[in-house]
């Protein structure tokens, strides 16, 4: 109970496609990839600042 298998995440990839289509996906990637790197870099900086 409460695993995810296969079937779930094709029917999750599947919502996804028509919710926001396929032009939309890269776009919606490559700003979550950033949003990551910005997240890791503030992470980073927080744990150099301390003593």
């Amino acid at each position: 109970m409460g695993r995810i298998g296969p079937t779930e995440i094709i029917l999750i990839i599947v919502l996804i496609l028509l919710l926001f289509g396929g032009r939309k996906i890269p776009e919606l990637m490559r700003g979550l990839g950033k949003g990551m790197k910005e997240f890791k870099d503030a992470q980073k900086d927080d744990n150099a600042d301390k003593p």
